[in-house]
């Protein structure tokens, strides 16, 4: 009796197994769509104001006086920053003291001279030393001058990051001034695409400030020498004068290279590494090798190999093969 026992539950067993074996894989199922497709390059760019200017100090020495000015409009020449220049100011004076003194001994050598009773040797000297303390004066206020910041150029006050008592390192950005418009989108591309930049070409653009509001520019410009460590190349584009992004902010920018209308599409998911396709016959599934044009985003462009009736498998599961069972859904 046992044993007719464990032979009914082996058999119980198989049979299950072979069910499960056999059962329908579960798919979802798309149908082929005619419409428009692009080839996009995709990049991640920053807007940018297309005149500006980073402003930095080239001495290290602590800010004393800003002007309150960020968002305000100042022309070239206007003071900006100001740093501790009391050394340096006194260095100046002890060298614009020792020119007066020189000036003197100059003057006495000349009169000597004139006189008969000075040496040639003696003006000459003075005069030497009064030319080179004249020079060290002419360059202690040219180095006096760094200790006054000011804008290079008329605009804008974009950004101010000074703050009085803060040491100004040089090379560290002060303030940024510039024109607020017009603005361009400044992006980096892969080197294997920038052989299908042109100038003039469209860009769609997306900003997480703007969720689905339709964003827009034109490629003005690309740079000849790229980056060989990155493998990158800069290009601009210009955005029209109504854009409602802000300087600094980030976009995600989608070049359009060629776009081709009323295409038979489906669904990127629904092909597989190979180019091939599960078409949905009875139950059944059998593969399909076609010929494609453009990849968009989310859809593939089929040029041949393809009925337009047919039925795909959209996502493809993984282990999926031709002659399976299946179970449909449709997308």
């Amino acid at each position: 009796m046992r044993r007719l026992i464990l032979i009914v539950v082996a058999v119980v067993l198989v049979g299950a197994g072979f069910l499960v074996a056999n059962r329908p894989t579960r798919v979802t199922v798309a149908t082929p769509e005619r419409g428009d497709i692009a080839h996009i390059v995709y990049a991640s760019g920053t807007v940018e104001a297309e005149t500006s200017a980073d402003v930095t100090s080239i001495v290290s020495q602590r800010i004393v006086f800003h002007c309150n000015c960020e968002g305000e409009t100042v022309s070239a020449g206007d003071l900006i920053v100001r740093l501790d220049d009391s050394e340096t100011v006194a260095r100046l004076r002890e060298l614009e003291a020792r020119v007066g003194l020189l000036n003197q001994q100059v003057e006495r050598a000349t009169n000597l001279l004139e006189r008969g009773v000075g040496s040639r040797e003696v003006f000459d000297s003075a005069v030497s030393e009064l030319a080179g303390a004249e020079a060290a004066v002419a360059a202690q206020r040219q180095v006096l001058a760094n200790y006054q910041i000011t804008a290079p150029i008329d605009g804008q006050i974009l950004r101010l990051d000074a703050d009085v008592g803060e040491v100004a390192q040089p090379g560290s950005v002060l303030f940024t001034v510039g024109q607020p418009r017009p603005l361009e989108v400044e992006a980096e591309i892969n080197e294997e695409d920038i052989p299908l930049m042109v100038i003039g070409q469209r860009a769609l653009l997306g900003s997480d400030a703007f969720p689905g509001q339709p964003l827009e520019a034109v490629l003005t410009s690309i740079t000849p020498r790229g980056d060989p460590v990155l493998k990158t190349y800069r290009v601009r584009l210009s955005l029209p004068q109504d854009t409602p992004l802000f300087i600094g902010m980030s976009v995600d920018v989608n070049i359009v290279v060629e776009n081709r209308e009323d295409r038979l599409l489906v669904p990127s998911t629904a092909i597989n590494s190979d180019n091939m396709v599960f078409i949905v016959e009875d139950g059944q599934v059998r593969t399909q090798a076609i010929e494609i044009g453009l990849r968009g985003i989310s859809s593939v462009e089929i040029t041949s190999g393809l009925d337009e009736e047919a039925s795909l498998v959209s996502p493809i599961p993984e282990g999926l093969a031709d002659g399976d069972r299946i179970a449909t859904g449709r997308l």
